[in-house]
């Protein structure tokens, strides 16, 4: 065992026995010790900053880099072997059949979530490390129940997403202190797979979430430097996308660039979790309110700006615009409604490649061919990095605009309640990919849904019918739903149930919402580990 090092939970012991080995553990403790101190602080100038944006210093591009904006003459690193087209990319958890089965999606990358799409369970955690390991060597076929799952001999380029900087792994210390949960899965994923991707054409390739400043970048590219020196690999190998998934992020895009520039392959439109910040950066603004979750779409104008910013800043730096997640999945017993959703998938692609947008993300692979008809009538080169956009101009209040066509209705505030609870119930069950009404969710849908509640009933917002949202509508909303929800997600249990009605009815009534209802709900995961309370702090 390494010094310092404690593993607090003995589920998935075969494959703890895999992943946490002591050269491993070694490697996650020095990261540990060198980076910790600097993540609890940029974790505290997050604080900072939301307290600035509470009294009402506006949101802004930061003046002190607008050098880097303004210098036309640094650029990205060229694509990653692999990551040249990326035309299509998949994403899903990391469990052996999904993983197989996005692999062989036809897709041309497959994006390995530890993150939004995973509970992050220890047992999902390092038994998807395993999984990874496998696909990368080619050994991770298998039969179950007499059926075959077998690798196909081109498959998607692997790309990971480690856990945001906000969340912590409870189940592994060091030196009294738990780890990172984003330099837990990367660590794991680079000791074990770095050199061996190498040797097969490719590389270490990661996408990297939640980021609020261009000093978290920084961070993830110092990470980069010292890792790639402890194995003995040449710098600037890795490559990071990012995802713009936060208003602050929106305003420091270049400056997220620049301090990745040797490691970048570009910027992800990470909408939903966009739209998640958008309201809660902006908690302390009424003219923030937003209507029904359904009439927020990327055509509103917040949305369409950040995507503008976007794509022009990354074509300035000739790396990958990536587009945003298709969360339809086929609808088997209803072919008009299966057309109807078909169809907003298609356009939603179209609007993206005719915007400039170098590949886009969906979540099932039978998507793949709908959205690779798109791309391929409409993107004939391997990406679209020459399209640069110099006729868009995107302003601070672009960012900021929240003129939304719409409404907050009785039918919004039910669908609201009903996915946050389907969704939140299913992750304290393990399961983080969650089908809801022909959606796909992750848990994105969930933050939206739950800050949006809270606004609503905060502000004091009117329905339709003149009646307001307040505490006591949602606790009856909340009972009138739990039976329907159950049908929604077969098999969770009704004390699961329970905990995660009380937690959102406690959640409307904050002064403020909580950063992350995954950070929340942790503790819950981590007692189910064994892991003793005094690891991990419960807001429950």
């Amino acid at each position: 065992m390494v010094a310092g090092v404690q593993i607090h939970t003995k589920v998935a012991a075969e494959a703890q026995a895999q992943i946490l080995t002591e050269e491993a553990l070694t490697f996650l403790a020095a990261l540990h010790r060198t980076f910790e101190p600097t993540r609890q602080a940029l974790l505290a100038a997050r604080e900072d900053a939301q307290r600035r944006f509470d009294s009402g210093v506006p949101l802004d591009f930061p003046p002190e880099t607008a050098y880097i904006r303004a210098d036309p003459t640094w650029l990205c690193a060229p694509p990653g072997p692999g990551l040249e087209d990326r035309r299509v990319e998949i994403t899903g958890p990391t469990d052996r059949k999904m993983v197989i089965n996005a692999l062989n999606s036809g897709a041309k990358t497959f994006m390995a979530d530890f993150e939004d799409a995973t509970s992050p369970t220890f047992s999902a955690m390092v038994t998807g490390q395993v999984n990874l390991r496998d696909a990368i060597r080619r050994q991770i076929d298998f039969e179950t129940g007499g059926k075959k799952y077998k690798l196909s001999e081109k498959p998607a380029v692997l790309i990971v997403r480690p856990r945001g900087w906000h969340l912590d792994e409870p189940r592994i210390t060091i030196d009294n202190t738990p780890v990172s949960g984003s330099i837990f899965d990367f660590a794991m994923y680079f000791f074990h797979n770095a050199k061996e991707l190498v040797a097969r054409g490719y590389g270490p390739y990661f996408y990297l979430p939640k980021m609020e400043h261009y000093k978290e970048a920084r961070l993830w590219n110092d990470i980069f430097l010292f890792s790639q020196s402890y194995i003995g690999m040449p710098h600037n190998i890795i490559r990071a996308t990012v995802l713009i998934e936060t208003l602050p992020a929106a305003f420091q895009m270049e400056e997220i660039l620049f301090e990745l520039r040797n490691h970048s392959s570009g910027l992800n439109c990470g909408r939903w979790d966009y739209i998640f910040s958008f309201i809660k950066k902006r908690r302390a603004d009424k003219s923030a309110i937003l209507p029904d979750r359904k009439d927020v779409t990327m055509t509103s104008p917040f949305m369409d700006g950040y995507v503008r910013l976007l794509i022009k800043t990354c074509h300035k730096r000739k790396v990958a615009a990536m587009g945003g997640m298709a969360a339809q999945i086929p609808i088997k017993n209803d072919v008009k409604a299966n057309e109807v959703a078909m169809e907003k998938v298609r356009l939603d692609k179209l609007r993206e490649v005719t915007y400039g947008h170098d590949g886009t993300w969906i979540a099932h692979p039978l998507i793949n061919e709908i959205a690779r008809n798109v791309f391929d009538e409409n993107m004939l080169g391997p990406n679209q990095y020459h399209v640069l956009r110099e006729e868009w101009n995107v302003a601070a209040q672009d960012l900021l605009n929240s003129s939304v066509q719409g409404r907050v209705t009785v039918d919004g505030v039910r669908s609201n309640i009903s996915t946050s609870l389907a969704y939140s119930t299913a992750w304290i069950a393990g399961n983080g990919c969650v089908p809801i009404n022909y959606l796909m969710e992750d848990a994105a849908t969930a933050e939206i849904t739950r800050v949006q509640l809270w606004q609503w009933v905060h502000y004091g917002v009117r329905l339709e019918t003149g009646e307001p949202v307040t505490p006591e509508y949602i606790d009856k909303l909340v009972g009138e739903l739990v039976p329907e929800v159950k049908k929604l997600v077969p098999g969770i249990k009704d004390e699961q149930l329970k905990l995660t009605s009380e937690y959102l009815k406690a959640q409307v009534r904050k002064p403020w919402p909580s950063e992350f209802l995954t950070s929340d709900l942790m503790p819950y995961l981590a007692a189910q580990d064994g892991v003793d309370a005094k690891w991990h702090k419960s807001s429950l």
